[in-house]
């Protein structure tokens, strides 16, 4: 509460008399000046330099402003294009002193114990990158309102005391400051608010900003409110808002906030907190949606203000109800319109529209709210039922006021539960574990408390179940809460961050009346309090007790005050629980203990009335019924109690549930239970005790019958996975709690309960026809069990690990398993006797962990999907034969990706799409089509993690994926913006979805079991889809309507039905499956046709049904844990294993080796896939004159590995780029170019003299082994051709004398082999049981060497007999201590050390002499592909972009310690963060400067001592688009895929300028002509794969324009002659012309309507003598051999079609897969003639004549062209191949003279040549091979010169 001189506003720049600064002070530039649009002084702060000028309140830090307001105003404009800084210092309640800093400096928000950073955003249209910036020209003035307790409380949970202290630091303008504990709005004055009788506060007259009359106040000011109440749970920054939105009246501002900050990372993806201004010109932005629930954020968490518009209450004090849909529906996340302002990100990472164009047919599933298709019924889902009962992490379970429900939370969930309807009715909103739970005595209020610190409190009406109140408590973890009987008073119980524990009070007589709850008081205390509860007779009187003490608690005065009972000598006890007697003059208090003790407490004297101890009677028969209760010797371990008027119920760990009198005298009831009992409670009248059970057990024991009714049962650890049963409506589900349990879908029961204490089950599936349950366990076993006679069939024993799929075919014929260790059985499951057909090795995924969707089968029966051999492939098999028909690589669908893209999980659509989708580690799903392998569509975005589990609906309505907690229903049949329903509930990672039999109901798995209503309307199943398949099982319903539940009298004790129904007998039709193996399908297939007794068993035993009367029934010894006296396995059956294997199994093809998985690590190399072919045949004229010299190569190839090498003391410096080796000057840039390879370098090795080079190369179409090229380095030939590795080489190394030569093969060839560097001989090679990662000499012994690879290192040592070479080998393993996964690069260090990085983020360092590992560090957060040391520094280059410098000089001391070595002497001296994953590194022996490549194909320099990094090799590193020069010849410029736009130095070829812009590829490109303006005003346009035209300023280094003048994708553009016009032409068709001085598009055609245009070119010919008027002339070409040409005059608005070529399309003929491009361009020496390629259906070039209308010659080519360029100078013309299928292009460019017809071919790229472009003064020719250009000197470039002459080198 603020004083009283405070209110109701405080000034406190007058307060404390800031003109005259006695109290406040100044420093720098402060002066008052009078502001116009104020009209009154203000005072201007600026200055260079914001901590040397400001305005600082008080006059010293020693003093406090003592301001207790909680509102602060702000009143302030900020100086144009300047930073400002506001600084407050605020004081808590427990006066800690937090520094809040809001800044336009501030980049991100950082946050620490006792400081805050606020980013504030002066201005949209910036990117994520840079949100912080200078204020804008035109910046307003602004009411910036700071909630000081909300800041406080959200971001740091601390209570707000005082405003300590404020500066104001430049450069600002500044009226004053304000504090105020009433929320006014600015907008609003008194009068205006008295005029309209608005329900807000009005600003006071002395703070109003002044608005001309009939004007809005919202035209000239900005009013910010930080944080905000209303959007608290969004992630998204708090932006200003420039115009009000809908409200009740013109002039409210909306209020926005970012999540809290009580944990470590609150904010989701990255996104922080900041304060964001528009500036005058920003658009209004686009609403986007609320985040999902997540770890951190919670929008159900988040305090709220409802109800009455009271700005005084704190945020706490009023909870936010989530939704309509919350109560019975699910707790369900989306967005309302107007659920936040964000930022407007223009250029730098724009928005996708819903229907841009792709370069794969792409969905987007993270689309904002505006651009999603509605998706109807909102919401889809309905939370119907939960099966499950949290006994391992709460106790809790209540009685309604009339006894006729039961209230009980399942994990996060809390469930209502009528006992006589077995109705069910749901709170939800918590995210996390309910741990305690307390009903007011009226029913109508009910608590509940959260597990995760800090304890959340939820307050509910428990009729409505809706959330009154939401509450952050004070305490780390409530563990019990208590009502008073009138429900006034709630008191709780927890723990704080010290674990000390505290006791609570609030009071809650408002809460449901628009009140809140109020804190009345809260004392720490030490003893301990196991149990809590208020006096029904007394709100103001507790008691607790605990280990050793039983406390009587008052609240008196806001205070708690305690004091002891004296035990005596029961002090010593471990209380758990107590009751207060309920007679009317009982004033007996019962607690009980773990020693069985029950103590009888006279809480008016505060002693021990009376003491008895429980103690258990042995009979012969086993327990007994009648107990002695009291006496010496071990007591029954009481854990709960209950009391009524006339008896007391006892819960104890022996599983007991006993009912006594309250005399004790004998037992009147008792009933067992399957666990310890942990909760006892009976009904209010006293006729029913309820109990629950450690072991997930909740029921009721009724009284007057003596009957017990089970209520739920649950798994009491995850579940694992599930599976559906049609005809029954089954439900089956595995746990980790070693339990398979079978349930009705109807009654929500369990039907029977197979459980082992020494197996895991994995796995599970129901046969589709025959009530028989198949179960696959972490042994590797498969077992078949019988519904019906509840037993074991058969069990399976082919697996060598643990079971991590199984999936049976819906026609019942085959039923499929794999394991961890790649294998993939085949079982004939149509007969009872289920027996093994196929054994196939090396087939599916290594992978241990399981998962729901690791084998799946077609609705058809005819396919079966895995993902393997590696979790980078899908493969399709045939169900019958296991034949191979189809292989996917999923690495190689993502190109532009740092990391290499796997699959998750895999689902089949309906039959008649013959989809499959596949989740990937990207978080995509993606659509392919199951018979081509072609993806179909790619739905991007659908979660932050990959999603390990997804279904389709069989009507392919909805899609259902799972990530962590949450649950997201699609509206699947959107193309463009699907509709997306997010759904929590659980608390721990969903494990599977899946939709029920019938499609009406949805199963989601995790810490319990949820049954989701569809409330949509079920489409009809596609035609022959699953459903209508006849090999299918008929459909049938399993909700209420389809049986109805059988009735459970008293005389059956409620126990469930004895007997199973019988599904129809239905003979299914079998499908014949798809016939033919494809070519080179490999697999080890075993055949058995009957399986032997030693291998499995038929004993039917082992299955129970569960029983539902632990009271009554007793099971015998053995019961349920399988077949009793059965031998060998834990469930009860035989099992020997086989003495010799497979040996009995019979091969029926010749077993063929498997390539290795590729490894989940990016060292190893990936060559780009090619279509084309190597040169066979290359045209060479006979005068053999060079017409083309390879000038110089512009990138470097960022696939490779390893791949530079830099000897600083001679300056020898190589990299690769493609399939060249590059040798640069560093000092002059001149280039020598290597060539020979014929595929792409992988990586480089330069001997230690610097004299020898060697690089190696993939294999090829011509060469089935690699390349290994021995260079010398002073004459730069090529000594020696070495070829011994089948697939990559992996890595290479010189010995220190440079004798010896070691190469490593990759994954695939897993081969090391030794060379003699002298002669180039094979010394000696080893196959490598595993892939090894990286190989090293050891630097001081040329004898030995060492490689890394999965789980250890591998140590070589060389002996030489003779000739003879031997490698003696030493495996040492990582220890697991150490943590390190896989090593994946090594270096060596001082001797004897050894330096390894692993794909975790680990170094560790070994000690070679003694062979172990003595240290390891966390170096960084992902795999260290790179590690250099030399003396006591140490370089790691990671695949997160950063590249650290560490010193480890004192490592070698440590190695002396041992064991004992810790890694806090090794620390990081410097860090840079480069632009890609380090791949290759070398450095300076002094390491303090170095070279340094990633995979963005860059190449930097890195000074150590200076800390920086420089660009000396750029490249693009994804396709190059195009290639243009400037008009004068000084620069050219290039697009790419990756969506920059390069400009370079035509001189130097040097990177110059980038333009980038994301999520977009850039595909055409085009500079303005000379005539366009002053050379200082030359522009580029660029075209976008959205449709979107942009035009750049390369002067000013700036976009200029930005226009959509296309729906589709832009694929050529052009400028006009005089450059005032652009053409541009996109995928549909269409061609736009615009002006790009004023943005607009003012004709379009659409004469090419339906096909991509692939040129456009424009020319300033006078088109008077072709018989049209105009002075430019253009032409058109679309991909269908259509070329149209044009005479314009644009400034007048004419233009006019000359001519119209088309041509017999090749592709209606030859090639129906894909047409040829047609290319068509100007001949630059004759304006009026065309040379065209793709015209016809073969391959040449023609030259068509404008004024003869007809061609006048033709030139053949060997392919079809896919680039054409024509020299400005001779006549040259320079041609690239296209790959059409069936005839695969070759690799080279092909020069043309077209007066001579002479042709030569020329080599150098590594594929086709997609491009080729001469400069404007013909004296260089470039071409592009995807994304590397090489550069070409041209001689005889002028057409004075000779024709074309001879070659090159050979190509």
């Amino acid at each position: 509460m603020a004083k009283a001189w405070q209110h109701p506003f405080l000034n406190v720049f007058r307060h404390f008399k800031v003109g005259e600064w006695k109290r406040a002070t100044k420093e720098g530039d402060v002066t008052p000046v009078t502001d116009k649009t104020l009209k009154c002084t203000v005072y201007r702060i600026r200055g260079s330099v914001s901590a040397g000028n400001y305005i600082q309140l008080p006059q010293t830090s020693t003093q406090s402003l003592g301001l207790t307001g909680r509102y602060l105003y702000v009143l302030f404009r900020p100086l144009p294009s300047k930073h400002f800084v506001i600084h407050l210092d605020v004081a808590t309640e427990d006066s800690q002193v937090i520094r809040a800093s809001f800044s336009s400096l501030f980049r991100e928000f950082k946050s620490a114990a006792t400081w805050l950073q606020f980013p504030f955003i002066c201005e949209a249209g910036k990117s994520r990158k840079d949100l912080a910036g200078v204020a804008p020209s035109g910046a307003r003035w602004t009411c910036l309102q700071l909630d000081l307790q909300d800041i406080l409380l959200v971001y740091l949970n601390r209570r707000y005391g005082h405003l300590k202290s404020v500066r104001l630091c430049a450069s600002l303008l500044v009226k004053s400051l304000y504090t105020s504990d009433l929320c006014f709005d600015p907008a609003v004055t008194v009068a205006e608010a008295r005029r309209a009788k608005l329900p807000v506060t009005p600003v006071p007259r002395e703070m109003a900003f002044p608005v001309p009359k009939g004007d809005s106040w919202h035209e000239h000011y900005v009013h910010i409110r930080f944080p905000s109440v209303g959007s608290r749970a969004s992630s998204e920054p708090a932006q200003k808002s420039r115009s009000p939105p809908e409200a009740v009246f013109p002039g409210r501002v909306r209020e926005l906030v970012p999540p809290p900050v009580a944990f470590s990372n609150p904010f989701p993806d990255g996104v922080s907190p900041a304060v964001q201004m528009f500036g005058p010109t920003a658009a209004r932005p686009v609403p986007r949606p609320l985040p999902e629930v997540s770890l951190f954020c919670e929008p159900s968490e988040v305090p709220s203000m409802n109800g009455p518009r009271d700005r005084s209450q704190e945020p706490s004090a009023r909870a936010e109800v989530t939704d309509k849909h919350t109560a019975g529906n699910g707790v369900r996340t989306a967005a309302p319109e107007s659920a936040m302002v964000p930022v407007a990100l223009e250029d730098v990472a724009p928005r996708q529209p819903p229907g841009r164009e792709q370069s794969r047919p792409e969905m987007t599933l993270g689309e904002t709210v505006s651009e999603q298709r509605s998706f109807l019924p909102d919401p889809i889902l309905k939370l119907k039922g939960v099966i499950g009962f949290g006994g391992r992490s709460t106790k809790w379970a209540l009685w309604t006021k009339d006894g006729a429900a039961v209230v009980y939370p399942c994990h996060a969930v809390i469930v209502v539960l009528h006992v006589d309807t077995r109705e069910q009715r749901f709170f939800l909103g918590h995210t996390d574990k309910v741990s305690a739970l307390a009903l007011d005595g009226s029913g109508s209020l009910l608590a509940s408390a959260q597990a995760r610190p800090p304890s959340m409190l939820r307050l509910w009406d428990f009729q409505t179940g809706g959330c009154l109140s939401l509450l952050r408590s004070p305490v780390h973890a409530l563990c019990s809460l208590s009502f008073s009987s009138n429900g006034v008073l709630l008191c709780g119980v927890g723990k704080d961050p010290h674990g000390r524990t505290v006791v609570l009070a609030w009071g809650t007589e408002q809460v449901g009346r628009g009140g809140e709850a109020v804190l009345l008081a809260k004392t720490h205390t030490g003893v301990d309090i196991q149990a809590f509860k208020v006096a029904f007779f007394d709100e103001t009187r507790m008691a607790s007790c605990g280990q050793g003490s039983i406390r009587l608690w008052r609240l008196r005065g806001g205070e708690l005050r305690s004091c002891p009972v004296d035990l005596g000598e029961h002090r010593v006890l471990e209380l758990t629980d107590l009751a207060f007697g309920q007679a009317q003059d009982s004033h007996t208090l019962y607690v009980c203990g773990r020693s069985g003790h029950i103590l009888e407490i006279d809480h008016r004297r505060r002693a021990v009335r009376r003491a008895r101890r429980l103690l258990p009677t042995q009979t012969p028969g086993g327990h007994s019924s009648q107990k002695q209760p009291f006496g010496a010797g071990p007591g029954i371990s009481i854990s709960s109690l209950s009391v009524s008027q006339t008896t007391c119920a006892v819960g104890s760990d022996d599983g007991y549930v006993r009912l006594w009198p309250l005399d004790f005298s004998s037992v009147l009831l008792e009933a067992e239970h399957e666990g310890p009992v942990s909760w006892v409670c009976v009904s209010p009248d006293g006729l029913r005790v309820l109990s629950a059970t450690l072991s997930g057990h909740l029921g009721f024991l009724d009284v007057p019958s003596r009957e017990y009714n089970t209520l739920s049962r649950s798994h009491t650890a995850p579940v694992l996975a599930l599976a559906t049963e049609c005809s029954r409506g089954q439900l089956a589900t595995v746990s980790q709690d070693h339990t398979v349990r079978v349930w009705d879908l109807a009654t929500l029961q369990q039907l029977y309960d197979l459980r082992s204490p020494e197996e895991t089950p994995r796995a599970i599936a129901f046969h589709p026809m025959r009530p028989v349950l198949f179960c696959g366990f972490a042994s590797g076993a498969v077992c078949s069990f019988s519904l019906e006679a509840a037993g074991v069939l058969v069990r399976h024993r082919r697996h060598q690990g643990a079971v991590t799929g199984l999936a049976a075919s819906p026609d019942g014929s085959f039923l499929f398993s794999s394991c961890s260790r790649g294998t993939l059985a085949q079982y004939h499951c149509s007969t009872t006797q289920c027996r093994v057909l196929r054994v196939t090795a090396n087939m599916v995924c290594r992978d241990a962990h399981p998962t729901p969707n690791a084998l799946v089968v077609s609705g058809d029966s005819r396919l079966l999907a895995f993902v393997g051999p590696s979790k980078y492939v899908v493969t399709i098999v045939s169900t019958a034969s296991l034949e191979e028909l189809l292989r996917v690589d999923v690495s190689a669908l993502e190109l532009a990706s740092s990391r290499l893209d796997s699959a998750v999980a895999i689902c089949f659509g309906p039959v008649p799409t013959g989809h499959l989708l596949v989740s990937t580690s990207s978080h995509t799903v993606v659509v392919l089509d199951a018979a081509s392998g072609r993806v179909v569509r790619e739905l991007s975005g659908v979660h932050s993690v990959a999603c390990p589990s997804l279904a389709l609906s069989r009507d392919a309505r909805f899609l259902l994926t799972a990530t962590d907690r949450v649950i997201r229903v699609w509206d699947y049949p959107a193309k463009a913006s699907p509709g997306c329903q997010v759904y929590i509930g659980h608390s721990e990672p969903v494990r599977a979805v899946a939709f029920a039999p019938g499609q009406r109901q949805l199963l989601s798995v995790a810490d319990a079991i949820f049954i989701w209503d569809v409330l949509g309307a079920p489409g009809r199943s596609p035609s022959g889809s699953a459903g209508d398949s006849p090999g299918a099982p008929p459909t049938c319903e399993a909700g209420p309507g389809a049986r109805q539940p059988e009735d459970t009298e008293a005389d059956t004790g409620g126990l469930p039905r004895q007997q199973v129904p019988v599904p129809s007998q239905a003979s299914p039709l079998q499908l014949g499956a798809r016939a033919g193996p494809l070519k080179g399908a490999d697999g080890a297939f075993s055949t058995s046709d009957e399986e032997g007794p030693s291998q499995e068993s038929h004993n039917p035993e082992g299955l129970h049904q569960a029983s539902s009367l632990p009271m009554l029934v007793k099971e015998a010894s053995g019961a349920g844990d399988g077949a009793q006296g059965a031998p060998g396995g834990p469930w009860g059956f035989s099992m020997r294993p086989h003495p010799c294997g497979w040996a009995t199994a019979r091969s029926t093809t010749k077993a063929q080796a498997h390539p290795s998985a590729r490894p989940d690590c990016y060292r190893h190399f990936t060559a780009r896939y090619k279509a084309s072919s190597l040169v066979k045949s290359a045209s060479v004229p006979s005068d053999r004159v060079e017409r083309l010299l390879l000038k110089a190569v512009v990138g470097y190839n960022g696939n490779g590995r390893a791949n530079v090498v830099w000897k600083p003391d001679t300056g020898f410096f190589a990299y690769t780029c493609g399939c060249l080796v590059v040798v640069e000057d560093l000092h002059s840039g001149a280039q020598r170019h290597w060539l020979g390879h014929p595929e792409e370098i992988s990586t480089l090795a330069l001997s230690h003299n610097a004299q020898i080079l060697a690089s190696a190369s993939g294999c090829s179409s011509t060469a089935s082994r690699c390349q290994i090229r021995i260079w010398d380095v002073p004459g730069g030939s090529c000594r020696h051709l070495l070829s011994y590795h089948d697939t990559a080489v992996q890595a290479l190394a010189f010995s220190p004398d440079d004798t010896l030569l070691v190469t490593l093969g990759d994954y695939g060839d897993r081969t090391l082999a030794l060379w003699s560097v002298a002669t180039c001989e094979l010394l000696s090679s080893v196959r490598l049981p595993e892939p090894a990662h990286g190989v090293a000499f050891n630097p001081r012994d040329a004898r030995e060497l060492t490689c890394v690879g999965q789980g250890a290192i591998i140590s070589w040592l060389l002996q030489q007999r003779g000739a003879d070479v031997t490698l003696q080998v030493h495996r040492e393993p990582i220890p697991e201590e150490v943590e390190a996964g896989e090593l994946t690069s090594l270096c060596y260090g001082a001797t004897p050390l050894l330096y390894c990085g692993s794909n975790a983020g680990r170094v560790c360092v070994w000690d070679t002499c003694a062979g172990r590992c003595f240290l390891a560090w966390e170096a960084d957060d992902g795999e260290i592909g790179v590690l250099l040391c030399s003396g006591a520094r140490l370089v790691s280059g990671s695949n997160t972009r950063r590249l650290r410098l560490w010193a480890v000089g004192a490592v070698p001391e440590l190695r002396r310690k041992g064991v004992r070595a810790r890694s806090s002497s090794v620390f990081m001296e410097h860090e840079l963060t480069l632009d890609g994953a380090i791949v290759s590194a070398v450095f300076h022996d002094s390491m303090d400067m170095g070279v340094v490549g990633t995979t963005a194909g860059t190449l930097w320099y890195v000074s150590w001592a200076e800390g920086t990094s420089t660009r000396l090799i750029s490249g693009h590193r994804s396709k190059v688009n195009e290639v243009v020069f400037s008009p004068s010849a000084s620069h050219w410029a290039t697009c790419s895929d990756d969506g920059s736009v390069r400009v370079w130095s035509l001189a130097s070829m040097e990177l110059l300028i980038q333009f980038q812009v994301l999520n977009q590829s850039c595909l055409c490109l085009a500079w303005s002509p000379p005539s366009c303006g002053r050379p200082e005003e030359q522009q580029v346009a660029a075209g976008y794969s959205d449709g979107t035209l942009r035009v750049f300023s390369v002067s000013q280094i700036a976009m200029e324009l930005k226009m959509r003048p296309h729906r589709a994708a832009l694929t050529a553009i052009a400028f006009s002659a005089d450059g005032q016009t652009i053409l541009s032409g996109d995928k549909d068709g269409l061609v736009a012309v615009s002006r790009p001085r004023t943005g607009m598009t003012f004709h379009v055609l659409s004469d090419h309507r339906g096909t991509p245009i692939s040129t456009i070119q424009s020319t300033n010919k006078e088109c008077g003598d072709l018989g049209a008027e105009g002075a430019d002339l253009w032409l058109a070409a679309s991909s269908d051999q259509r070329i149209s040409i044009w005479a314009s005059d644009w400034p007048r608005g004419h233009c006019e079609l000359l001519d119209w070529l088309s041509s017999p399309s090749p592709t209606l003929t030859e090639f129906p897969s894909r047409p040829p491009p047609c290319l068509v361009a100007f001949c630059p020496w004759d304006g009026a003639l065309l040379a065209c390629a793709g015209l016809g259906v073969h391959p040449e070039v023609v030259f068509y004549s404008l004024h003869q209308k007809q061609v006048v010659e033709k030139i053949p080519l060997p392919f079809f062209a896919v680039s054409l360029s024509l020299s400005p100078g001779a006549h040259l013309m320079a041609i690239g191949f296209a790959a059409l299928c069936p005839l695969p292009a070759e690799r080279m460019l092909r020069l043309v003279d077209c007066e001579s017809g002479a042709v030569q071919d020329f080599a150098g790229h590594d594929d086709l040549v997609q491009l080729c472009r001469f400069a404007p003064s013909a004296r260089l020719l470039f071409s592009v091979a995807h994304s590397e250009i090489l550069v070409w000197e041209v001689s005889g470039h002028l057409a004075t010169e000779e024709s074309l002459g001879s070659g090159s080198w050979p190509a």
